[in-house]
């Protein structure tokens, strides 16, 4: 086995687990994060030559993030709006689930304003380095950060006064 694809190995290895994290989050579906990752990691092996020294974790959020926005819109496209199931409602059986209701609420945003919610809050990225994750101006990742925080500050909102009653 070639050097490079040992140091390609021994990356993917670190890097898969929290790019599916991120992936579960942005897109609220397992098998869709994992088929992410996946592709995301094959693009960075055939450019590892070149990203290895330069920013490939990066390389693979950008490539994660845009596939689940064309994921998105083909689906939302495809889809009837009277068909369209209601988002951030957790079933009742996921209801135990640690998180079910903040996953449930990152399905209600838009897939930027998600995007931007799990590349700060949880892959802990600069304002900086979202925008070039992004490809948009910092001010738009403030922006985006500013709506997407108040509409869960709204839900949860919404969420506590309901569990009051």
């Amino acid at each position: 086995m070639a050097e490079h694809e040992r140091e390609f190995e021994a990356w993917a290895l670190s890097r898969q687990r929290d790019f599916l994290r991120s992936a579960i989050l942005l897109t609220g579906d397992q098998s869709t994060a994992e088929d992410l990752v996946q592709d995301a990691l094959l693009k960075v092996a055939d450019r590892w030559s070149r990203l290895r020294h330069e920013a490939p974790d990066a390389y693979a959020r950008r490539i994660i993030y845009n596939a689940a926005v064309s994921r998105w819109r083909r689906r939302r496209r495809e889809t009837p709006m009277d068909e369209l199931p209601e988002t951030g409602v957790a079933g009742r059986s996921e209801a135990w689930v640690a998180g079910a209701d903040v996953r449930a609420a990152l399905q209600a945003l838009t897939p930027r304003q998600r995007a931007v919610l799990v590349l700060r809050y949880y892959d802990d990225l600069s304002e900086q380095q979202i925008a070039q994750t992004l490809g948009v101006t910092p001010g738009t990742v403030k922006s985006q950060a500013h709506v997407a925080l108040r509409r869960l500050r709204e839900e949860f909102g919404v969420m506590v006064a309901e569990e009051a009653r």
